[in-house]
């Protein structure tokens, strides 16, 4: 998180053809999802041009492989399903052994890999972006690729872009996005594919993942993934959203962190704690839903520190290549290592989204930049940030665990409904320079049990995600 709006600081600021004034000139209906029953809240209604009402519109696709059933199809090259009450994709026999070279140690191994190419997504909402997540499990030795290629509106392909490098470690490979991809048409910006004049009414139709699962030669040891999916979206072009109306008052409790009072620790990871707002968001919903770091794991930590488990989060979601510890993707992979809890990317549509969301008892990770006027109470203002929703009050407002807060005591923090909700859901904003730069469009982290309740697998589905 930036406590001004000052580049160096790079939270969850990346650059972006959003900042482009051409960006998502193509409006789609902004719409709220059902709720889950009990919430009470309002589901909104639309009407077709003779005023006949008509089912909501998403103007995101999130789709993801999960099962057993969904492993077994697409194209396999040395990669075999397995079943269980958590199926997943393992290396089988592998398909061959190529060289590596790490570009943030330079060093060069030999890896045995296989692929998963997952059947075509034909995406419900042509696309101006696409962000691609994942959970697995990566043992010393292993670790795994994810690309996307994706079918633009004329029907041309992109290439195969690179949506990251992850090992849950960091003794293989220095996990990593890729830099410098571009076909002239689409770029990816660190996590985020984006077409890049979104005026010409280019879009992004369907897409397929693959996956290449690495393990080192001679080991049995193989990665498993239990999920690999995208969000495809074309978000309406705005500097303001439609207010929603307050349909739920309820407060989760979540663990409270500061990133603030680990200033200064360990700045080879995004100059210390400053900067941590989404690996210590990550780390509070985390243990709200009961992950814990053993003794071992929070060894290397500095012991005269507050809360290690948020250092230990920020070194394993950091980023060698974006250099920072915001990379969403990787933030939700992190939160999947944990023992029966997945993670997804996604965009939500209004606050509505999160009372759904919440009434199921699953609180979310937002992101949103702002000026210091522009959100009442913060006293700050950012590029970039990541914070806790974990509520709602009587009248409405955003209960929020901010990590920008100067102590784990005042950590809770509450903010007005309209500021918040313009603030996380626009997509254009002035900075304090008063230049027009990219907001997020609703970007959302979604973490939450390996098995949901039938109540937390209706809100999912309420919002897109399944």
């Amino acid at each position: 998180m930036s406590r001004a709006e000052q580049p160096s600081h790079r939270a969850d600021q990346r650059p972006s053809a959003i900042d482009q004034p051409s960006r998502r000139t193509v409006l789609a209906a902004a719409v709220v999802a059902a709720v889950a029953g009990g919430s009470g809240a309002a589901v909104a209604d639309t009407t077709d041009t003779a005023g006949r009402e008509t089912a909501p519109a998403r103007p995101v696709d999130h789709r993801s492989w999960t099962t057993y059933a969904d492993w077994r199809t697409g194209t396999v090259r040395g990669t075999r399903a397995v079943a269980g009450t958590r199926p997943g994709l393992v290396i089988g026999t592998p398909a061959g052994t190529a060289d590596y070279t790490d570009p943030h140690t330079g060093t060069t191994a030999a890896w045995e890999y296989a692929t998963w190419t997952s059947p075509v997504h034909r995406l419900s909402v042509p696309s101006t972006e696409a962000i691609v997540s994942w959970n697995a499990s990566t043992p010393a030795g292993t670790w795994l690729q994810a690309e996307l290629k994706g079918t633009y509106s004329d029907g041309t392909d992109t290439p195969w872009y690179v949506m990251g490098r992850w090992a849950a470690g960091d003794q293989d490979i220095k996990r990593t996005s890729v830099d410098d991809q571009s076909d002239g048409r689409s770029t990816v910006w660190t996590d985020t594919l984006a077409i890049d004049d979104a005026s010409t009414g280019l879009r992004l139709t369907s897409y397929r993942i693959r996956l290449t699962l690495h393990r080192r030669p001679g080991t049995k040891r193989t990665p498993t993934v239990w999920r690999v999916g995208a969000m495809g979206s074309d978000v309406p072009d705005r500097f303001t959203v439609p207010a929603s109306v307050p349909g739920l008052a309820q407060e989760l409790s979540v663990p409270r962190y500061s990133q603030e009072i680990h200033t200064g620790q360990y700045p080879e990871y995004d100059n210390g704690g400053e900067a941590w707002c989404s690996p210590t968001s990550s780390q509070m919903i985390i243990e709200y839903w009961g992950g814990r770091l053993t003794r071992e794991q929070l060894a290397w930590v500095n012991p005269a520190y507050a809360d290690p488990q948020v250092c230990h989060a920020a070194r394993y979601t950091y980023d060698h290549q974006y250099a920072g510890c915001g990379n969403w993707p990787f933030n939700a992979a992190y939160a999947a290592t944990f023992k029966d809890l997945q993670g997804v990317v996604t965009r939500l549509t209004s606050l509505t989204d999160l009372e759904t969301l919440i009434a199921a008892g699953i609180p979310a990770i937002t992101s949103q930049s702002f000026l210091k006027e522009e959100l009442t109470g913060a006293g700050y203002g950012t590029s970039g940030h990541l914070m806790t929703v974990i509520g709602f009050t009587a009248d409405g407002d955003v209960i929020a665990n901010d990590p920008a807060s100067p102590s784990n005591a005042a950590v809770r923090r509450v903010y007005l409904r309209r500021e918040f909700e313009n603030i996380w859901l626009r997509t254009k904003r002035y900075n304090a320079s008063g230049k027009v730069v990219s907001g997020t469009g609703g970007v959302c982290y979604l973490y939450f049990p390996a098995r949901p309740s039938a109540r937390q697998h209706k809100a999912l589905a309420a919002v897109g995600v399944r």
